[in-house]
């Protein structure tokens, strides 16, 4: 009686997996490897599809709060508060101020009259204060300031003057006493200042710049 042939393993529990254990004609590796570069690309497939759906690195939508915007492009730059054209407070630098006296000398009785002169050296208009509050008179001698016109000053006033390039204001005059002031002698009689030929000199400021020259006179 003839033998049956050994019966294969599958034929009781079934063909194996393709991949485990590939048939044909090619040697068992090649089928194997065939089979990995196809897994392989599937997987590669897979990730791809993964990162495109999660985009690693993207902010989540709770943290769009913290995303920081340039402050150049988040805020819109303000106008300046001047409209354009519109003169600006004069530069010290921009103002020449000249004390000046109505006289050279003054006899027995006679008031100096002291005014200031104001002049932009600048290139554009400025305004400049040319009131009361945004000016002063030293009257000294030697190095003593026997009298300044802000010592016992009331009721000062601004006065906002526009000064073209080039252009020169003289203040009306303020006249001088020919006593010595101080803040303490506002209520009372003022003691006079030597006079008889006797040489002072006036200063002046105006607009915020001071004169760098002195107006000279003489008293008799």
């Amino acid at each position: 009686m003839a033998r049956r042939p050994a019966q294969d393993p599958s034929e009781q529990h079934g063909a194996r997996s393709a991949l485990r254990d590939p048939v044909g004609p090619e040697d068992r590796s090649v089928y194997v490897r065939r089979r990995l570069i196809v897994l392989l690309g599937l997987v590669a497939v897979v990730v791809a599809i993964v990162l495109i759906v999660v985009r690693p690195g993207a902010a989540a939508p709770d943290d769009a709060k913290d995303v920081k915007v340039p402050s150049d492009v988040a805020e819109t730059p303000k106008p300046d508060a001047a409209k354009a054209g519109e003169p600006v407070a004069c530069a010290k630098a921009a103002l020449e101020v000249v004390p000046v006296t109505d006289q050279g000398s003054y006899g027995d009785g006679e008031f100096p009259q002291l005014s200031v002169s104001v002049k932009n050296t600048g290139k554009d208009a400025c305004v400049a204060d040319l009131g009361t509050a945004g000016m002063s008179f030293t009257v000294s001698s030697g190095s003593d300031d026997v009298w300044r016109s802000t010592d016992c000053q009331t009721n000062a006033e601004s006065l906002p003057v526009v000064l073209k390039a080039g252009e020169t204001l003289e203040s009306e005059p303020v006249s001088w006493d020919r006593t010595r002031s101080s803040t303490e002698t506002c209520e009372i009689t003022r003691d006079p200042v030597v006079a008889g030929g006797a040489s002072y000199h006036l200063s002046a400021g105006a607009g915020g710049a001071e004169s760098e020259e002195t107006a000279q006179f003489l008293l008799y």
